[in-house]
């Protein structure tokens, strides 16, 4: 099976500047719907799904290679490849997927224009007195052993807090399937590899501009991990959306949009 094919690639439109789009943990590119109409007029968007996420194929799923971020950076290098661009990506990054972004561009630095990172971490886990990403380890171990002894209930308790909506919230249920739809044993790989990542000593590597756009009341990623990200990275800019949860993209898609569209220009 071709990489097209494997990472469940499609494309909407065929003109103008590419726009890539990358999904966070437990989620798909469906996640998007709610953004790509936006630009379907001026951009040419690709969207797609980690091998092991959505309707990728998951025999082409390696444990080792997902295991660490670098092996989903490779899926967004390769669908760039095989697509044939060569420069001027506009990277948009959902969660764990900002982190990926950043990784891909250190890699191969030519091929990205800007970088849009929606809800990033570069560490979940504190590590103080000079970083608090929000978790203990104690925390994190404690959420992937609730996956692994009740899957569902993971889902449900998890979804909420990503959304910052009710749990009977049509966003929260649209979260909850997609966490429930995906295979346990890849996205417990994918879990470990998000949530026990930690990309800051590369962060001063990064050489291409950055929007980082951070949720005001987020449960995943407080408002001090972008003001950190902000401060490593030469060339960012952050904004705060004035919302809660982890996912604007999908509970407030009108203001990711606005900022893609000052972004990009």
């Amino acid at each position: 099976m071709g990489i097209l094919e494997r990472n469940n690639v499609r494309v909407i439109g065929d003109h103008g500047p590419v726009i890539v789009y990358a999904h966070g943990f437990g989620c798909n590119q469906t996640m998007w719907h709610r953004v790509t109409p936006a630009f379907e007029r001026t951009h040419r968007q690709v969207l797609f799904d980690y091998v092991g996420s959505g309707q990728s194929d998951i025999s082409a799923f390696d444990p080792a290679r997902y295991s660490e971020l670098a092996g989903y950076a490779e899926d967004v290098l390769e669908i760039c490849d095989e697509l044939g661009f060569t420069d001027g990506i506009r990277f948009v990054g959902h969660s764990v997927s900002s982190s990926i972004g950043l990784l891909a561009s250190i890699e191969r630095p030519e091929l990205f224009n800007k970088l849009l990172l929606l809800g990033p971490s570069p560490c979940f886990l504190n590590d103080p007195p000079e970083y608090m990403g929000g978790f203990e380890r104690a925390d994190l171990e404690g959420l992937l052993s609730l996956m692994e002894r009740n899957f569902i209930g993971w889902a449900t308790y998890l979804a909420p807090a990503v959304t910052g909506e009710s749990p009977d919230s049509p966003v929260t249920k649209e979260l909850t399937t997609s966490f429930c739809s995906t295979e346990p044993s890849t996205i417990k790989v994918f879990a470990e590899a998000t949530f026990f990542a930690d990309i800051r000593a590369v962060l001063s590597k990064v050489t291409r501009p950055s929007l980082i756009l951070q949720h005001r009341n987020d449960a995943l990623a407080p408002v001090s991990v972008g003001q950190y990200l902000n401060n490593q990275l030469s060339g960012s800019t952050l904004t705060i959306l004035e919302v809660a949860g982890h996912s604007a993209h999908m509970t407030h898609p009108s203001l990711v949009i606005e900022a893609m569209r000052e972004f990009f220009g």
